[in-house]
């Protein structure tokens, strides 16, 4: 081959030449210094100007040769030895000898050798054959190491092009390979093509051994290399032992659809139903999608079809707007359950555009909601099951008056699937809300704020005749609020605060009642504590004359820990029968709130709250524990409420959550979901998970066990068991493993 100013190999023999007389040259005057000699491992870097050719002639990029020293042998052979580095575009070899050919054009090296591409990939070898541009010839006894992460060795490699690397007779394994021992798994294989290009690598005739035993053989394997994020093909597959559908395997197949989308196709076969789930997403510029589905046929109900399908998106619109919808289906009240999709017991699909702003805030959303309990299944036609809401509300800041003030609009209509008179009741709602404040400071570091707001609706209800076709509603509000926050300082740099509070707030109106569709649950607790109003929702407000006073008390401590507890009550001028029992606000005078925060310096949170009456004793309660270190993870809640028979809450409610992941050892991890009920005495739902990771391997293990029963559900078991070989793809692995043991 021959290119325009002469051949190959006199173009490089004449670089090298002229190379090795200017490297002689500094040689010569450095000579006196044992230093300077050292230090002109070649001064000069040598360009080899070499042209290669396919179909046309191109300019391949420039080599560089560094060395310690280079001479001309007889037959126009180039000799450079002692710490020989080449530089060819993004490829870098290292040698203690190479030879060049002028005649042939190729290249002898002795090793050892290393051999670099990308900074990703590292070939170690003992000797080698290559062209002058490293992209062609044969490297004996190496080693293949992609992305620090998976290790080839072979007995020799072939370098095909600058792209294919064929390893011959070739042992490939991510894991860490002790001295007199076999690695956790490894991939033995005739031969083994990696696409430089495509990133992917290729098995021929391949075995698949665990601690050096045969377990399977594979005529023909794709995998992607550790550099790829994304490629079409088998994940890892997953065994699942369920009491009522046996034990079955899924098997997910990955189908990358460009670089912004994607689709998981998992069939899942066992003794007692055949299924198939799908997962697609798709990104865009302006926002995602995914949908999840699943499809089933059941041996014990032939001929009908078992399915869901969930989906959702976001994405952003046009003048600060956003679009997002959640879609939830499912053919009957068991599948998600059964198969381990969703514990939810009520499926709401919404579709929204929402917009926020410094100075203003728009909704729009329209919501479906299907219920899965057992209890309400018989009744879900008297259930609200379409809503449609609108929403904005805009801030502004009054010259004259100061402070700040807000108004706002909402319009939304309730609808029932049932047309019986009163169980299937239809509401329509407008209103609007005018609100205002301004807060001061004055005299020994009081704090005051004073607001006022104006509430005017008007409902639309329908298929009830024991309301008005139209009712409307005003309501004005006045508040006033004063602090008095006090601030000491300790000898040790501790810091305590203390807050005493008094809030007094009056609401009137004509007091026309209209269905409780939004606010029927109440929470009392420090958020809303001094709120003018504490009903969630806008169907009831306050009334009458009432005082909140409370204390707030808190400490910091240089030490790393806090501790924060807050006090407080509602008294009213009387009782007008606004909330239940288990609010805590009913009565002229509402319960105790009492709340307390403590945070320790090594992660360690505990917050609890409860409501107590005059007596002491408790209307309800709620604690909530959390820990997190290195090897700790631990949530736990326990929750307990009085019966309330206008809560649809006959009996007390006592239940506690435990959540947790323990790693035990540095590859082992020990996870736990526990629920139960204190009130029904049994657990409601137990998961115990143990995982092992290390650099090369990943296996989980899963027992789950749901002990409630319904009408549609019955109790189960799952087991569940997955093994993922790292190394392959872009997935982080855990520590290496000891070689002292597991």
């Amino acid at each position: 081959m021959s290119a325009p100013g002469g051949s190959m190999a006199t173009r490089l023999g004449g670089a090298l030449a002229g190379g090795l007389a200017r490297a002689r040259s500094r040689a010569r005057k450095a000579r006196g210094t044992r230093a300077r000699a050292r230090w002109s491992r070649l001064a000069a870097a040598v360009f080899l100007g070499v042209w290669a050719q396919d179909g046309m002639a191109q300019t391949p990029p420039p080599a560089t040769l560094l060395a310690d020293r280079v001479q001309v042998s007889p037959g126009n052979v180039i000799v450079a030895t002692g710490n020989v580095e080449v530089f060819v575009g993004d490829v870098r070899l290292r040698a203690s000898r190479i030879a060049f050919d002028g005649t042939t054009g190729a290249l002898s090296i002795d090793g050892p050798i290393t051999l670099i591409f990308n900074d990703r990939s590292v070939v170690l070898a003992s000797s080698a054959e290559l062209d002058a541009q490293l992209r062609n010839g044969i490297i004996r006894s190496a080693r293949f190491v992609l992305d620090q992460r998976l290790q080839i060795s072979a007995v020799e490699i072939n370098r095909v092009g600058g792209r294919y690397t064929q390893l011959t007779k070739s042992i490939a394994s991510s894991c860490r390979i002790c001295a007199g021992s076999t690695p956790l798994w490894e991939f033995r294989a005739e031969r083994i093509i990696h696409d430089q290009l495509e990133r992917q690598l290729y098995l021929r005739n391949a075995q698949l051994r665990f601690a050096g035993v045969p377990v399977m053989y594979l005529p023909r394997l794709r995998l992607p290399d550790p550099t790829l994020k994304r490629a079409t093909g088998f994940l890892v597959p997953k065994v699942r032992t369920n009491s009522r559908l046996g034990t079955g395997i899924k098997l997910p197949y990955f189908v990358a659809l460009g670089d912004h989308a994607d689709i998981t196709l998992t069939p899942y076969v066992s003794p007692r139903t055949t299924t198939l789930e799908a997962r697609f997403r798709r990104a865009f510029r302006t926002g995602r999608l995914q949908f999840d589905a699943a499809v089933s046929s059941e041996k014990d109900r032939p001929g009908a079809l078992r399915a869901y399908l969930f989906g959702t998106g976001r994405f952003d619109l046009p003048r600060n707007f956003d679009l997002a919808f959640d879609l939830r289906m499912t053919s009957d009240a068991a599948y998600l359950l059964d198969y381990g999709y969703s514990g939810t017991d009520r499926l709401a699909s919404e579709i929204s555009v929402t917009r926020t702003r410094d100075d203003d805030y728009f909704r729009a959303e329209v919501t479906g909601v299907r219920t899965l309990r057992g209890s309400e299944l018989a009744i879900e036609s008297l259930l609200p099951n379409l809503q449609a809401r609108l929403r904005y509300e805009k801030r502004f800041f009054p010259e004259t008056i100061g402070g700040q003030g807000s108004w706002g609009l909402v319009l939304e209509s309730l609808g029932r699937s049932s047309n019986a008179d009163q169980v299937g009741r239809d509401v329509s709602h407008a209103g609007a809300r005018l609100r205002w404040s301004r807060g001061a400071t004055f005299g020994p570091g009081l704090v005051g704020r004073i607001g006022g707001e104006l509430v005017a609706d008007v409902y639309r209800i329908r298929q009830d005749s024991t309301y008005p076709g139209t009712v409307a509603t005003f309501a004005p509000a006045l508040e006033a609020e004063l602090r008095w926050p006090w601030v000491r300082g300790g000898a040790n740099g501790a810091a305590m605060t203390l807050e005493p509070v008094l809030h007094l707030a009056w609401s009137g109106g004509n007091g026309a009642l209209v269905p409780n569709e939004d606010s029927a649950l109440v929470e009392f607790d420090e958020g809303n504590l001094f709120a003018i109003s504490r009903f969630p929702g806008d169907d009831r407000y306050e009334r009458g004359l009432r005082a909140t006073a409370g204390l707030k008390w808190t400490r910091y401590d240089p030490q790393g820990w806090s501790l924060g507890l807050a006090l407080g009550r509602v008294v009213r001028d009387r009782d007008y029968g606004q909330f239940t029992n288990a609010s805590g606000l009913d009565g002229q005078r509402s319960d105790w709130l009492a709340a307390g925060k403590l945070k320790l310096e090594n992660n360690l949170s505990l917050t609890a709250r409860a409501l107590l009456r005059d007596d002491l004793t408790l209307a309800k309660t709620e604690a909530r524990l959390n820990w997190a270190s290195p090897k700790l993870s631990l949530a736990s809640t326990y929750s307990w409420i009085v019966p309330d028979a206008a809560e649809s809450r006959p009996d007390a409610t006592s239940q506690m959550t435990l959540n947790g992941s323990y790693r035990f050892r540095p590859n082992w991890t020990a996870m736990i979901d526990y629920r139960y009920d204190f009130a029904a005495a049994k657990p409601t739902k137990a998961t115990f998970g143990l995982n092992y990771t290390n650099e090369c391997i990943r296996v989980d293990l899963s027992l789950s066990r749901r002990f409630t029963a319904s009408t549609s559900v019955a109790p189960t078991t799952d087991v569940g068991l997955s093994l993922s070989l790292l190394g392959f793809g872009a997935r982080d692995g855990g520590p290496t493993q000891s070689c002292s043991g597991l």
